[in-house]
């Protein structure tokens, strides 16, 4: 509260440097009673502002005199009239008094290099010596005098005494509430904080948590844009960034050093990039500098060395400086596999390569180390870094950004959709649970593209078809609805989902159940799908289906892997390997395993094994490389919380016997041909190529030609000896010549 009336005064500089230094307002006792202790200057719309008041004799009448920090912070300017009056805390609020005051602490002289630390404790008792009973706002500064250098503070918080609380008998450890100007008493608290560009280094207890510092105070993951990695969020943040928001007196006690690196790797799309990217947002450290790998290479000799040396230049600088007082420096390299190769795997002839490695190396932990950077490296192709970049005190943090799961890409659809639901363009019939059940698989970036494919959709009704350049006028009602989803997802396709095209292809002509045999395999195979899913002993489980050529292997493995709903299941088959060198084989079939393992749950069907070994009777020759990659991947169980289930089929089981991959299976099924009549009378029953009196015409004559006991075909051959017979005049006749020749060379 105010006393007496407003006194229109000019703003003038404080008349000596020691008066400047007690951080007071200069008044004369013409304007102002010399009791009065402190000053109200009100600005009108710009608020008004508190400082403490300094009544000195001799001091111009009309005139105020301030310092540049009082100008400053309440935007006045020499020779401005302003209206001030005599100020009363007390009269309007009790709660007034600071219990805590948190000051940033900085050089009034830039450039100055200080060998020793303050002690904290040393400037908390001046401070209070020089300002006690002084009036203190928040984002204020002053300037005052520590042994002879004049040093910068600014108020970054004020806590307030809760006075009603010690009233209740509370005592001094009564919680307190932060205020925005208050009045600082002898026993209040003083927290001390440096700068961000300042060389001073505290030492002592009373520093001040530098997590405001570090961690933006309003920082949420939401706002980053990115769904699905909560947890692996938690881990970078706990390995990385936790040790630095406690003071550095408090890590010097514990002997160790903070964590120097990251390493982000996973399928492509999974927001390692846009991790990197945004870290930035959530901390006060300076700002990262991103590097794509290639970008540091050169044709020059040493000037890919020297690329790397410049982006440390500026932490090394600093921390010669400030020592552990540095600010964090953040680099963050994009495409890592592309510079730092096993050493010694380039054959170029210039080891540029390898020196880029050993000077990244050096100057992570080196004999100069530097314990003020962070080190963020993504790649997809973890397994080509060289190792010793990986180990503890390097990047030693490997955080696997994986395929999100449902809870996951629910995350990442709401993100992608914030702005459709906010305007009203999502239609109500969209169910984004939905849609996360249906993306199985997806990535960040393909949940991102089947958005902007079911927006397509919509955009397409608003177009006529006769005249593109045309838009309707009704587009301002236009909405995103539930059809332009689903047809989007029969656009845009997982890159680790399901081969839906090639098992397609392998179950054409469906699955006939011809007899109960076939129904006992397909109960089989989907009790294995369930023992994966289900079973927490058997993360891997491997079946050999195995039968005579043409009997219907590959169409029941392909139907055992559609049927599960697993969210990955791929195909490894002759046919995709065609002109392929056995090293092209051998790294074709890791890829889809390598793929696999990064699914919770994945099926991968190897048909005709014997082929992809290159097997031929004539020789005999098989391609040995590929059968030793099968044999160690069949066995090697996939990485934790995933599992995995292999279908293998052959038609030459005694060549697998011999080559010991047999054992390499878990369990075997046999596929065995149509061996009686009455299959025959199913599947054309099935095939509906006959009429009643036709099919019992063509069984009568199939029995009397001696076929009811020594038949024996495959399925894939009945199948195209039935739609040949269908097309001719006779199928009847047609029908049975040709399972009459074909029982005969049984015979």
């Amino acid at each position: 509260m105010t006393d007496g009336p407003p006194r229109i005064l000019k703003i003038n500089k404080s008349p000596s440097d020691a008066l400047a230094l007690t951080n007071c307002i200069i008044a004369s006792p013409r304007d102002f009673h010399p009791n009065s202790k402190y000053l109200l200057i009100d600005l009108g719309d710009r608020g008004n502002f508190v400082f403490t008041l300094k009544v000195v004799d001799g001091f111009p009448a009309g005139e105020l005199g301030t310092t540049l920090f009082h100008r400053k912070f309440a935007f006045l300017s020499l020779a401005q009239e302003v209206r001030a009056f005599a100020y009363n805390p007390f009269a309007e609020n009790l709660n007034c008094y600071i219990g805590t005051i948190t000051l940033e602490v900085s050089l009034f002289k830039k450039g100055l290099q200080l060998k020793e630390a303050f002690d904290t404790n040393e400037l908390q008792s001046i401070f209070i010596r020089n300002f006690s009973q002084h009036y203190f706002t928040r984002g204020q500064s002053l300037i005052f005098d520590f042994h002879g250098m004049n040093l910068i503070a600014t108020v970054i918080s004020l806590d307030v005494v809760n006075f009603e609380a010690l009233k209740k008998g509370g005592g001094q450890t009564q919680q307190s509430q932060e205020i925005m100007r208050g009045i600082l008493m002898d026993n209040s608290s003083v927290a001390w904080t440096k700068a961000s560009d300042s060389t001073i280094m505290l030492k002592g207890a009373q520093t001040r948590a530098p997590a405001n510092m570090l961690i933006q105070p309003d920082f949420k993951f939401e706002d980053m844009g990115i769904g699905g990695l909560d947890k692996e969020f938690a881990n970078i943040f706990r390995r990385a960034f936790a040790s630095r928001i406690f003071p550095p007196h408090i890590v010097e006690k514990l002997g160790i050093q903070h964590v120097k690196g990251i390493l982000l790797y996973g399928p492509p799309g999974t927001g390692k990039t846009l991790i990197a990217r945004q870290i930035g947002k959530m901390l006060n450290a300076r700002e990262p500098k991103i590097v794509n790998g290639p970008e540091v290479l050169s044709k020059f000799v040493g000037e890919s060395e020297e690329n790397v040396r410049k982006l440390f230049a500026d932490a090394e600088k600093e921390y010669k400086q400030r020592g552990e007082e540095s600010s964090l420096h953040i680099i963050i390299f994009d495409e890592l596999d592309a510079i730092c190769k096993q050493r010694g795997s380039k054959n170029d002839g210039t080891g540029v390569g390898d020196s880029i490695v050993n000077q990244l190396l050096s100057k992570m932990d080196g004999v100069d180390q530097l314990n003020n950077i962070l080190i963020i490296g993504m790649t997809n192709r973890k397994d080509m870094i060289d190792e010793a970049l990986l180990r503890p005190g390097r990047l030693e943090i490997h955080t696997e950004i994986g395929l999100p799961d449902e809870k996951g890409r629910l995350q990442i659809l709401k993100i992608h959709t914030t702005k459709m639901t906010n305007n009203n363009v999502l239609d109500g019939d969209v169910d984004l649970n939905e849609l996360a059940n249906l993306s199985k698989n997806f990535s960040g970036a393909e949940i991102a593209g089947l958005i902007k494919s079911a927006t397509s959709f919509a955009f397409s009704r608003h177009v006529k078809v006769d005249n593109m350049a045309h838009v309707s006028q009704d587009y301002e009602n236009m909405k995103v609805n539930r059809a332009d989803f689903l047809r989007a997802l029969d656009e845009v396709h997982a890159s680790f989902g399901v081969s839906e095209a090639e098992f397609q292809t392998c179950i054409q002509n469906g699955i006939i159940k011809f007899n109960t045999n076939v129904s006992r395999i397909l109960s089989d195979g989907a009790l294995f799908v369930e023992q994966v899913r289900n079973s927490a002993r058997t993360p891997l489980v491997s079946v050999l289906l195995h039968g005579p050529s043409g009997s219907g292997k590959t169409a029941l493995a392909a139907s055992i892997a559609m049927a599960s709903e697993y969210p990955l299941i791929k195909l490894i088959s002759p046919e995709q390997l065609v002109g392929y060198s056995e090293n092209a084989k051998n790294n074709y079939i890791t890829k889809v395993f390598d793929d696999a393992y990064k699914s919770p749950l994945s099926i991968i069907v190897i048909d005709a094994i014997e082929r992809l070994l290159d097997w031929v009777p004539i020789g005999p020759r098989f391609s040995n490389t590929v059968l030793q990659t099968l044999l160690v991947l069949l066995k090697k169980q996939p990485p934790s919380n995933r599992r995995l289930l292999i279908l293998g089929t052959t038609s030459q089981r005694h060549v697998l016997e011999q080559m010991d991959m047999v054992d390499a299976f878990n369990s075997q099924i046999y596929v065995s041909n149509v061996t009686d009549l009455s299959s025959v009378d199913v599947i054309l029953k099935e095939l509906e190529l006959f009429s009643d009196a036709e099919r019992n015409q063509a069984l009568q004559s199939l029995t009397r030609a001696g076929l009811a006991n020594k038949l024996s075909i495959g399925i894939k051959k009945l199948l195209m000896m039935t739609e040949m017979a269908r097309q001719d005049i006779d199928k009847v006749e047609k029908f049975i010549n040709v399972i009459t020749d074909e029982g005969q060379s049984y015979a």
